[in-house]
């Protein structure tokens, strides 16, 4: 085990010879209704998730300026853009219960900070750390921000080039970050996932560990990301895919999210330690089935 491409994200140890760390990805999905967010933490917690994540935001600072007063349909009423983005938008007292009901359910929390007030907020609570979407990955400001909390920070590398990760990274320092693949479309086309990504970035950033953010319909994709090493993932999860909201579309339901966790854990059991062997169980077929010795 490389001791350098592992990080630590509350009681766990993430990086190669480590089990996935798995995250439910609620963001927005619990569209400001406290009931539904602490529901998807029992899905998660049920499925046997690490980890669930929110987003963060300050809607004053994250929303421009002359969107706040375009009016859009929403399932309260028609209502201006600022005041949607503050009904959606958790505030101290609902992160609190978040807070204590994820630790009853021995499940860690994190969320996206979109802004600098955002991060403030955040340290409220003893998060394990810090996620950067990757519409923030520009966002020098707010990288540097989240770098001076002292948190290992997962970056998403979505709707980025190459040489715009690289800058992250050098804003960040190498030394507490975990990279994640992802494609940010919603849902993203599986002939645009490029999961080999995760093998490039692998070898582009030896020394730090690289996980997977889908945005995918399915979870075989997913899976595929797991057997070509990632050691973090990340999906986006609903109670249900139809109800209201951008994201819903592209995010598991809870039946699935179980068989999700379940078929992860399998395959890094079926992946093993890469050393070639003859099991117990295959000396009574080769007793059978072998005609011809030969040397071991």
């Amino acid at each position: 085990m490389n001791d350098q491409r592992t990080r630590t994200l509350g009681s766990r140890t993430v990086g190669p010879d480590h089990p996935v760390y798995v995250t439910g990805e609620i963001g927005i999905n619990h569209n400001g209704d406290l009931d539904k967010a602490l529901a998807l933490v029992d899905a998660a917690a049920d499925a046997g998730c690490d980890a669930v994540k929110f987003q963060k935001r300050t809607p004053e600072i994250c929303t421009p300026r002359d969107q706040w007063d375009v009016e859009r349909d929403t399932p309260w009423g028609r209502m201006t853009y600022i005041d949607y983005r503050h009904r959606v938008e958790f505030g101290e007292a609902e992160y609190r219960a978040i807070d204590e009901h994820c630790r009853a359910r021995g499940i860690d929390w994190f969320a996206s900070p979109w802004d600098t007030e955002a991060v403030a907020f955040l340290e409220k609570f003893d998060v394990p750390a810090h996620k950067i979407a990757s519409a923030s990955l520009t966002d020098d400001e707010l990288l540097r921000a989240v770098r001076a909390t002292g948190r290992t920070v997962v970056l998403s590398t979505g709707m980025s080039t190459p040489r715009q990760i690289r800058h992250a990274v050098e804003v960040l320092g190498s030394d507490n970050i975990l990279l994640c693949h992802a494609t940010s479309t919603y849902p993203a086309k599986a002939e645009e996932l490029n999961l080999r990504v995760i093998e490039s970035l692998r070898r582009d950033y030896p020394n730090i560990p690289i996980g997977y953010s889908g945005h995918e319909t399915g979870l075989q994709t997913t899976l595929a990301a797991v057997a070509l090493g990632a050691v973090f993932v990340e999906r986006h999860i609903t109670l249900d895919r139809a109800m209201w909201g951008s994201d819903q579309a592209a995010s598991v339901e809870p039946q699935g999210l179980t068989r999700l966790v379940r078929d992860i854990r399998t395959i890094e059991t079926a992946l093993g330690d890469g050393v070639k062997r003859v099991y117990e169980s295959e000396m009574a077929p080769m007793k059978k089935l072998r005609r011809v010795l030969a040397p071991a």
